[in-house]
C-alpha cells in the first residue's frame, strides 16, 4: 500500500504541477495557479500520516517505510525547485518568457552546484530525521535495520553531491574560446 502511495503521490505532484502551470499561462488564471500549486505539499502530509499509521498498526519497518521518508525529503527540500525549474521552461516554451539560464562555466557553475548539493543535502537530513523518528517510533516493536540502511544512503547521497559540487570547484568547465571568423 506504501509503494502505491508514493507512485500516487509522485503523479500528484506532476498532475498538480501540470494544472497549475496551465492555469497560469493558458487559462491566464494565475491566482488558481497558485491555489493548485498549494496542494502539492497535501499530498507529502498524507504520505506522512498514512506511513505512520501503518508502522502504528503494526507493519514492519522495510524499505517501503524509508523510501516514503526519502520521497518527503526530496518533495520538502527540492519540490519548490522542481516547480521553479518547469515554470521557466514552460513559461519560455509556450508564454514568450525569457530562456531557462543556467550557469555553465567556471565559478557561477561550480555556485549553482553548491546550491544544488545543499538542497540534496537538506532533503537527505529531512529524510533521515524523518527515519529516524519512525526507528523511535517503532522501537522494540520491530526490526529497523531497514530504516537504518535508508539513513546510510542518505549519507552517501550527500557525500556524492558534495563531491560533485567540489569537482566544479577544483577543476571548473572552461568556456569554449571563441574562434575568429577567418574568411
Amino acid at each position: 500500500m506504501i509503494v502505491t502511495l508514493i507512485i500516487a503521490c509522485e503523479v500528484g505532484f506532476w498532475v498538480l504541477l501540470a494544472a497549475g502551470l496551465a492555469l497560469r499561462y493558458w487559462a491566464k488564471m494565475p491566482r488558481a495557479s497558485v491555489a493548485v500549486l498549494l496542494c502539492e505539499p497535501l499530498l507529502e502530509i498524507v504520505l506522512f500520516v498514512v506511513t505512520a499509521i501503518d508502522l502504528k498498526n503494526g507493519a514492519e519497518p522495510d524499505w517501503k517505510h524509508g523510501l516514503a521518508a526519502v520521497y518527503i525529503g526530496y518533495s520538502v527540500a527540492l519540490g519548490h525547485y522542481t516547480i521553479k525549474w518547469a515554470d521557466v521552461r514552460v513559461a519560455h516554451r509556450f508564454a514568450g518568457g525569457a530562456p531557462p539560464s543556467t550557469p555553465k562555466y567556471g565559478v557561477p557553475r561550480a555556485i549553482h552546484e553548491w546550491k544544488l548539493a545543499a538542497r540534496w543535502t537538506l532533503a537527505a537530513v529531512i529524510a533521515m530525521g524523518l527515519l529516524q523518528g519512525a526507528i523511535w517510533y517503532v522501537d522494540g516493536d520491530g526490526a529497523t535495520d531497514s530504516l537504518a540502511a535508508w539513513q546510510q544512503k542518505m549519507l552517501f547521497l550527500i557525500a556524492i553531491n558534495v563531491i560533485i559540487a567540489l569537482s566544479y570547484t577544483v577543476f571548473p568547465k572552461k568556456a569554449p574560446a571563441m574562434t575568429a571568423n577567418k574568411g
